[in-house]
């Protein structure tokens, strides 16, 4: 009697690796959920088996037994336009990513519209992650700022909630950042300083609008030169041309961010202006927008993929029940290119 080949074979289970291992069902479940109680040469007797038939744990089943799904979210409140073209996205998440391999945990990524917040807040609390990572949040949505409380939960940069006492969150100091951006357009000898903001509704924007200031008051300047934009290419071209149209001469300028300083470039070429002969520009992230310009920018280099990597560093602390600081913060550094 002949077996058709277009037979499937039976999917392994957890009795057949225990059989063939020669073990319980028991012993073999515990093998497979790591458990420490497990003399090492039985460990190793159930490995070899579930190799030889290519056993795949039902993450389903085990999730009913640890209560645990072994999924993370990355929750981005951002439009999809903005978060495919930021290079500072990309980096998080490649760190995030690049750590969370090690571990049994995959990554789910949730594009959260502002409108309906709540709409990804009950996903979150219906049970089907075991944590949180949430990027680019903004002050006018406190829908994730308490979501600590009930949830393991990670913020990439400070949230601008009323109540942050509560809440991890792994940050650049990046009012320190842009305070040493500031001082660096004063040592060259810029003393009519500008600088576009980023929006004032996101901790970024906020913080390094109050390193700017703080270094130009400290050395006596003016500190009314200041236009906001939106952290893109094109919001910091037009915040230049306003920056311009002030007509004050303007010598040195700090973009809150690399993508604004690059808009910026447009904007002053378009004047006549050149960098750095004209104004002097440093930006801030030090992404490939900063490199790529011409002439190359001197900018403030912040380690977005470290970044990405300790927040599912701490996410997983969190979920494991290991107690973390709330607040990381991690270095920035100076980068000093043609522009400045």
């Amino acid at each position: 009697m002949t077996t058709d080949s277009s037979t499937p074979r039976p999917v392994p289970t957890l009795e057949m690796v225990a059989a063939l291992a020669g073990v319980s069902r028991a012993t073999a479940s515990r093998v497979v959920n790591e458990s420490p109680k497990v003399n090492p040469d039985v460990t190793k007797l159930v490995q070899e088996a579930i190799k030889t038939l290519n056993y795949v744990p039902n993450r389903a089943a085990r999730s009913l037994a640890s209560r645990r799904t072994q999924a993370i979210a990355l929750v981005v409140p951002e439009s999809t336009a903005k978060l495919f073209t930021d290079p500072f996205f990309a980096s998080i998440v490649q760190g995030i990513a690049l750590n969370l391999a090690e571990t049994d945990y995959t990554l789910t990524m949730l594009i959260s519209s502002e409108s309906r917040p709540e709409k990804t807040r009950r996903y979150l609390m219906g049970g089907n992650v075991d944590g949180a990572i949430i990027v680019s949040h903004h002050s006018g949505d406190h829908s994730y700022a308490h979501l600590g409380r009930a949830l393991p939960t990670v913020f990439a940069g400070r949230p601008l909630a009323l109540d942050a006492t509560d809440i991890h969150y792994v940050d650049v100091d990046n009012a320190a950042g842009a305070s040493a951006a500031t001082e660096h357009l004063i040592a060259r000898g810029c003393r009519t300083i500008a600088t576009i903001a980023g929006p004032q509704d996101m901790p970024p924007g906020v913080d390094r609008l109050e390193g700017w200031r703080s270094a130009v008051t400290s050395a006596g300047l003016d500190d009314s030169l200041v236009e906001v934009g939106d952290f893109t290419p094109a919001g910091g071209a037009e915040a230049m041309r306003r920056l311009l149209d002030r007509g004050v001469a303007i010598d040195g300028l700090f973009a809150a961010n690399d993508q604004m300083a690059a808009g910026a470039y447009t904007a002053l070429h378009e004047r006549g202006l050149s960098v750095p002969h004209d104004v002097a520009v440093v930006g801030f992230d030090d992404d490939y927008f900063g490199a790529g310009a011409s002439p190359a920018l001197t900018t403030v280099h912040q380690p977005a993929v470290e970044m990405g990597a300790t927040m599912a560093e701490i996410i997983v602390k969190l979920i494991d029940g290991v107690h973390v600081e709330h607040i990381t913060r991690l270095p920035t550094s100076l980068v000093v290119r043609d522009s400045a």
